[in-house]
């Protein structure tokens, strides 16, 4: 019986390879489009901007798409596009980042938090439906992970009540459903493109629609300099039609400047060339990686089953875990002993769950005496602790894993052979 590396024994990842986990990949190619701009002082134009966005729906296969400053600004102007505003609901997963949700308050709007289903980490559709009132106007699923959410169920709620729906993609670039991109299922998608994302161009933010509405209401909303008259301030051409916009033509709606700096554009022209062969090669790494693991006690690939589906660039992997099936080791334990063979930043759970946050139940954000979220008539939908058991349980039943960007079969086996060496030998940890 080997010795696990905690107690003294040899170490299961016995070198260092950077290149296996270095993100972005950058080239020569890279660093020329982007001297190009810094040379040519265009850096607060939209030309190169216009282009990315042009490349980027026809890659996705969306109608329109509408690069912004970060995915943060993306997701705000998304919400106030779907008609988000004050005394309104909007339904998130709690297991997210706060930008998925978070630019509602600023809206006026609260947020009513739904749990998430145990095998996809995403929002789980059984706890949906319930949650919607007379105050919802839109859904947010976030794609956790890469794993694309069940919008097969989560769209037919939706369309018989009535709601827009947002995807959160900034886990997912690249990834599929049921031969569909992330991006393009639900109303209007927002995602991050900042430098640790999957689809990295150093900080920006893309939106993605095939409605024309929804697409003029983001230009309108933080994109002045795209829709007011032709002066010699602004060339631009109004890409603004609608009546009920044009009246505030050359002024941001939202009081917001969204327009992302064209050396983060360049960039990402350039890395869009390349991605689909570079997700190809995590895609590889990261299926071989959980090949090796098959029928290993206590871990699961936390991965999308089906035809024509994937993780995409498969952002922030994760592992599921089964500490029954290991005599109820913790999860924290376990990763303890995984980190001790040599697996670098092995941690138990993901983001904090936030439906118990402070922001979401006690901010007065427009100073009015009480917290914005019941400020403009909504109902209490704050939630407290063991209200979303999933959530709340995150440290038990998920760790990272390694997130490979290229598929080296002997450095991954190492790493596979980690994760199999504990839990194999979990009685010796208990």
């Amino acid at each position: 019986m080997p010795t696990l590396a905690l107690h003294g024994g040899d170490a299961s990842v016995r070198g260092r390879t950077p290149e296996l986990f270095h993100w972005p990949i950058v080239t020569a190619e890279d660093e020329q489009a982007v001297l190009a701009v810094l040379r040519a002082g265009s850096m607060s134009g939209t030309d190169i901007t216009r282009q990315f966005e042009q490349e980027f729906a026809a890659w996705l296969g969306t109608r329109h798409a509408l690069a912004c400053c970060n995915g943060t600004a993306a997701l705000y102007a998304a919400f106030w596009a779907c008609g988000v505003g004050a005394g309104d609901e909007v339904i998130c997963p709690a297991m997210t980042y706060w930008a998925s949700c978070a630019a509602v308050v600023n809206l006026g709007a609260t947020v009513n938090f739904a749990d998430i289903d145990p095998q996809t980490l995403c929002l789980d559709p059984a706890d949906l439906e319930h949650r919607i009132g007379p105050a919802t106007r839109a859904i947010v699923v976030v794609h956790y992970a890469g794993h694309p959410c069940d919008m097969d169920r989560i769209l037919a709620i939706a369309r018989r009540h009535r709601l827009r729906v947002i995807e959160d993609v900034s886990h997912a670039h690249g990834a599929l459903y049921q031969g569909r991109p992330c991006g393009t299922l639900g109303d209007i998608a927002a995602m991050s493109m900042m430098s640790g994302k999957g689809f990295a161009i150093g900080e920006g933010g893309m939106i993605t629609t095939n409605d024309p509405e929804l697409f003029e209401r983001c230009v309108a909303f933080g994109h002045y300099e795209r829709t007011g008259v032709a002066t010699r301030f602004n060339p631009a051409v109004s890409q603004v039609t609608r009546t009920d916009l044009t009246p505030f033509a050359g002024l941001p709606v939202g009081g917001q400047k969204h327009r992302l700096n064209q050396l983060a554009s360049a960039m990402g022209r350039v890395q869009l060339k390349h991605f689909p062969a570079r997700i190809q090669q995590i895609q590889n790494a990261l299926n071989r990686f959980w090949g090796l693991l098959d029928g290993v006690p206590g871990l699961r690939p936390h991965r999308i089953a089906g035809p024509d589906s994937t993780m995409g660039c498969w952002y922030f992997p994760l592992g599921l875990y089964r500490g029954d099936e290991l005599g109820g080791l913790s999860c924290e334990k376990f990763c303890e002993a995984v980190r001790a063979e040599g697996v670098e930043g092995c941690l138990p759970g993901a983001n904090l769950p936030l439906h118990t946050r402070p922001l979401f139940h006690q901010l007065d954000y427009f100073h009015q005496g009480q917290p914005t979220v019941l400020a403009f008539g909504q109902r209490d939908v704050r939630q407290g602790a063991g209200t979303l058991p999933v959530a709340e349980r995150i440290g038990e039943l998920a760790f990272s894993i390694p997130w490979f960007k290229h598929d080296l079969p002997e450095r991954i086996a190492e790493y596979a052979g980690a994760f199999r060496k504990v839990a194999e030998n979990a009685g010796l940890l208990r």
